[in-house]
């Protein structure tokens, strides 16, 4: 349900957003881990008095289902603005828009160590268009194939000072650790 690699860069982000972060713990257990974040949504709403959420589901009925129970539940909005939207598109939107988003976890044949690191730029989209050809390789990673970090966007204040991103890992499954400057 969660995405993971550089997920402590996640109250930097929200820092160069100048919005609060709410954070907790899970074991990430199959449906146990939206009781936690129910928790968490919950509280964002009895705090910071929000009236939606806004999503990243793309293509997965698991996540965008489960949030909008959640949602339901406490009588808030969910907004999924890329729900369904081509994948291409996605990336294509991304570039043009100015966000800087870099490949930190891969975890699917053919991806190896070479991607950790790679920014999201019309070179990566030539070279996972290569993938794609003969794989069926999701392009924007939605699958899990690949998690990405956002280094800067319009959103941001500045953006993430990025030293280097090591890969851990072996075979198909490396994740980055990024290091800041």
């Amino acid at each position: 349900m969660f995405h993971t690699p550089a997920i402590e860069l996640t109250q930097k982000q929200a820092e160069l957003m100048g919005i609060p972060l709410l954070m907790g713990n899970t074991k990430g257990e199959k449906e146990n881990e939206l009781e936690d974040l129910g928790g968490l949504i919950k509280r964002a709403v009895e705090e910071y008095k929000i009236d939606g959420i806004i999503t990243g589901a793309i293509g997965s009925v698991y996540q965008a289902s489960r949030i909008q129970k959640i949602c339901d539940e406490l009588r808030i909005k969910c907004v999924n603005p890329l729900w369904q939207k081509a994948q291409w598109e996605i990336l294509d939107d991304l570039i043009r828009d100015g966000f800087e988003v870099l490949i930190v976890g891969v975890f699917a044949y053919p991806l190896d160590a070479s991607w950790i690191g790679r920014k999201i730029d019309e070179e990566f989209l030539k070279d996972v268009g290569k993938i794609y050809e003969k794989t069926k390789l999701n392009p924007a990673g939605e699958g899990g194939e690949f998690e990405t970090l956002v280094v800067s966007c319009p959103l941001f204040k500045d953006g993430l000072k990025i030293k280097e991103v090591l890969a851990h890992g072996e075979g198909h499954s490396w994740t980055g650790e990024v290091v800041l400057e």
